[in-house]
């Protein structure tokens, strides 16, 4: 309980920013990041806003319940701030009440990757985009079913496409 409390209030310390659009849409597919000498700092200081560096790249957290996703209920797909890579999907989205997007499952494994997390003295699991190595957040065991997994991800990681109806 006192790291959860030492967590919230180092995250309720971070500064937030305000949200970039991304310059391509999404119907695009994502970016090839094979070589990745043309994704220095220097790219993505001018892509993304200071917030999304900080997070995407440094690995830092935005605040809770002041980010632009948390209380998204509108339905459709979240991409990858960098590379617009498809990460999830309004359908497995849930109010988790810990201030940051959830999600019980990732729209495809294939395109997130799990590694060790041993900072601020705990042991997490961090989430990465696969493509272009983003931080997008941590995965946790204390989700709803059918996964029973909580995708804890920054909205300042993601862009959200809204699904037209038809």
């Amino acid at each position: 309980m006192r790291c959860i409390s030492f967590i919230t209030i180092l995250f309720c310390s971070l500064q937030s920013c305000g949200q970039h659009k991304p310059d391509t849409p999404h119907t695009q597919t994502a970016y090839t990041m094979k070589d990745s000498s043309t994704f220095n700092n220097e790219y993505w200081k001018q892509k993304l806003t200071p917030e999304q560096y900080e997070v995407t790249r440094n690995h830092a957290t935005e605040r809770p319940f002041n980010n632009a996703f948390w209380n998204n209920k509108e339905k459709g797909m979240y991409y990858c701030i960098c590379c617009n890579q498809p990460l999830f999907s309004s359908d497995t989205k849930y109010d988790s009440g810990c201030g940051w997007p959830s999600f019980y499952d990732a729209l495809d494994k294939t395109n997130i990757k799990e590694i060790l997390d041993t900072s601020f003295g705990m042991i997490r699991t961090e989430v990465r985009c696969k493509n272009c190595d983003s931080h997008l957040g941590h995965i946790f065991n204390d989700g709803p079913h059918p996964t029973g997994m909580r995708y804890c991800i920054n909205s300042a990681s993601l862009n959200f496409e809204k699904k037209e109806n038809k």
